[in-house]
């Protein structure tokens, strides 16, 4: 690198006031929110997205006001989930809009920044970092009682800038699928968790058993417990489990609700008990 090349002090001066002043913000957004939770795992495929859109959904039913931020910027799925995915954000007050899906559910995703749905975000950590970030401090979030994130696969860069972002978040739930290839990576994503100081809400296992949707007869195609077994290993609560069931394609890429009377009762019961087993673990945090 040559003298030319060189941040001057007045531009590093710059690009840390411009960070403060961002930093800021993000501390302003994470005031108005009651409980922020973390959907994560060390696995990709799982079902992640699945379980933060139809958690939001769940809540937002409920008449909570509930956020849903899509941290994944290499694979953004929730708008497509949403329903929301043929929306544009847009900017009001020089803040972007969040979309807006059933039940007010507020929703951004880097899908609805991209020129289609095929253009890749080709970024190296640090604009990844940045736009991020960016979801938080230039949103217009509002007033709410919860924001999920749809963290990607791992514990890399998004990951680590949200949970420096929210210091004070409620807690990171955990989606592993029965096998051990899974359970092992999302042991690392326990142990991440940890060691940032962010409370393991819990373990929720995905793909637990095949419903037919003729006879009702449950198969554990990719065995099953294995999750359960996992939470218990690593000294955290075991959430609840998924079946799988058809419905779960169609529906998640028509941008519908699992959890509503349309859905098959059986991953509708899940959902419900897993609510149910969240909510739990909060109200003791708060006590």
């Amino acid at each position: 690198m040559n003298g030319a090349d060189k941040p001057t002090a007045e531009a590093q001066q710059q690009a840390q006031a411009r960070y403060q002043q961002q930093q800021q913000a993000i501390e302003q957004r994470a005031r108005e929110i009651d409980h922020i939770l973390l959907v994560m795992s060390g696995k990709g495929g799982v079902g992640k997205s699945t379980v933060a859109v139809n958690l939001a959904w769940m809540l937002a039913a409920e008449g909570s006001k509930v956020g849903l931020l899509d941290a994944d910027l290499h694979g953004p799925n929730t708008a497509l989930m949403t329903g929301t995915d043929n929306t544009r954000l847009s900017l009001r007050n020089n803040l972007m809009e969040p979309a807006t899906a059933a039940h007010g559910l507020k929703v951004v995703s880097m899908a609805m920044l991209l020129e289609d749905r095929d253009t890749p975000t080709i970024w190296r950590g640090p604009l990844r970092s940045g736009a991020l970030r960016q979801f938080i401090a230039d949103v217009d979030w509002g007033k709410l009682d919860y924001l999920i994130v749809d963290l990607p696969p791992g514990t890399g860069d998004e990951p680590l800038t949200i949970a420096q972002s929210f210091p004070g978040t409620d807690g990171v739930i955990i989606v592993t699928t029965p096998q051990q290839v899974s359970q092992e990576d999302c042991r690392k994503a326990i142990n991440f968790a940890r060691k940032l100081e962010l409370p393991v809400t819990g373990v929720i296992e995905n793909m637990s058993g095949f419903v037919c949707p003729y006879c009702g007869k449950l198969t554990a195609i990719f065995s099953q417990g294995g999750g359960e077994t996992m939470a218990e290993q690593m000294g955290v609560p075991f959430l609840g489990a998924l079946p799988l069931v058809p419905e779960v394609v169609s529906m998640s890429d028509s941008g519908q609700s699992l959890t509503e009377q349309a859905a098959p009762q059986a991953i509708r019961e899940a959902f419900a008990g897993i609510l149910s087993a969240v909510k739990a673990h909060l109200a003791k945090q708060e006590h």
